[in-house]
């Protein structure tokens, strides 16, 4: 469950931002789990359009452009719902499955364009402004290897870590496809139709998983299950442009989606003492400080000591084994959420955005050594996949897979 990737607050996370037109489908009551917000690199990229005000009108909010040089559900503003698909195709021969997965691919990107569309076609989208639909759409390290197709050469599984309870129905996917929005409602169609034209292309779904954020004032960072402040920072653009996107060349525009479904064990978390809690943590409960600074924002010091020579922020907190400090810089881009599957099953579906995987099992592996939050959280699904550069307005998401 990493969560420390740098300490300047990302501008983009819609914290306190409107909802959209069906603001009230999306649970006030909720709680996050994580997730700071934006792509680092938007603004400078300039990518992608944002809504302008119309002078005498209330601010309209324009589509998010489906077509660009990199899938609008990694560069553009995260948003306060989200819903996860995994598709899985035929095991057949090489050329069969190129085809296979070509058809699936053009399908997609049909479905997708036309549901982020200033005019959906479908009813239940129409009449309350634009969806604002994001999407991604990635290729699992089992299909890329089975096709032997064009993706970067440090893509590949993720180990298995200590601790892991993995479920495989819920784990894994040869296609990841995952949408966001300001509400469930167009998720839920969305999904449908997504769902629809994956499977009249010959894939078949294996698994979906839903997750929200919760509505926070301007300017402050959400609380997740446990009650701490999460997603403190994300990123810049330079940093984005030399840790999350892919190495210049083919794959520049790509990055690398890890999900985790992560259930937390809020009852007994909360039945430490709040000192415990902020130990664990490596942060102050009532308001996100580090244990070593005096705002929320400064960067953790995992080196200062305390007289006795101890730890200021304890080793085994998990503010500190998540450190970049200790990965050469590395920073990956978080855009988690929260899942509620019931009493007994709520959590983090953590969702973070790398060039190399490689930089999270370094991270993982500190923290099911040693992390303190460990007896609390359990590792139940996980997956990993290539998230393709996004496609041209006359294009399909996946051309280049074949040279």
């Amino acid at each position: 469950m990493p969560t420390e990737q740098g300490n300047a607050q990302d501008p983009h996370r819609p914290a306190g931002t409107g909802l959209g037109r069906r603001r009230a489908l999306l649970a006030a009551g909720a709680v996050l789990a994580a997730g700071a917000g934006a792509a680092a690199d938007e603004a400078a990229r300039g990518d992608r359009t944002v809504g302008r005000a119309t002078a005498g009108a209330p601010a309209a909010e324009a589509a998010i452009p489906f077509h660009g040089a990199r899938q609008a559900g990694v560069a553009a503003p995260q948003q306060p719902a989200t819903y996860l698909l995994a598709f899985d195709l035929p095991r057949t021969s090489s050329a069969a499955g190129r085809r296979a997965l070509r058809k699936v691919l053009g399908a997609l990107t049909e479905t997708l364009a036309a549901a982020a569309s200033d005019g959906p076609a479908d009813p239940r989208l129409q009449g309350g402004g634009t969806t604002r639909l994001t999407s991604l759409v990635g290729i699992g390290p089992a299909l890329a290897a089975r096709l032997a197709l064009d993706v970067p050469a440090s893509f590949g599984e993720l180990p298995p870590f200590p601790g892991d309870r993995l479920d495989p129905r819920r784990s894994n996917g040869d296609l990841l496809v995952q949408l966001c929005a300001a509400d469930r409602w167009t998720l839920t169609v969305v999904a449908e139709l997504v769902g629809g034209a994956a499977r009249t292309a010959g894939a078949v779904p294996r698994w979906t998983q839903s997750g929200f954020l919760p509505h926070t004032p301007p300017g402050t960072t959400p609380r997740n299950l446990f009650g701490t402040k999460d997603g403190t920072a994300n990123p810049d653009h330079a940093a984005a442009e030399r840790w999350v996107w892919g190495p210049s060349g083919g794959h520049g525009d790509s990055t690398v989606l890890v999900y985790r479904r992560i259930r937390m064990d809020v009852t007994g978390f909360a039945s430490l003492s709040e000192s415990r809690r902020d130990r664990a943590i490596g942060r102050r409960t009532h308001d996100g400080v580090a244990l070593s600074g005096t705002a929320e924002h400064d960067e953790p010091d995992i080196y200062t000591k305390n007289p006795d020579g101890s730890y200021v922020i304890p080793a085994t907190a998990h503010v500190r084994l998540a450190s970049p400090r200790f990965d050469g810089g590395a920073r990956m881009l978080r855009r988690s959420y929260s899942y509620d599957d019931g009493p007994s099953d709520r959590g983090l579906l953590f969702c973070a955005f790398m060039r190399d995987p490689a930089q999270f099992t370094r991270v993982q592996n500190r923290l099911a050594a040693r992390d303190a939050l460990n007896p609390f959280l359990r590792h139940r699904a996980s997956a990993v996949a290539y998230v393709l550069p996004g496609a041209a307005s006359a294009g399909t998401l996946g051309d280049h897979l074949w040279t």
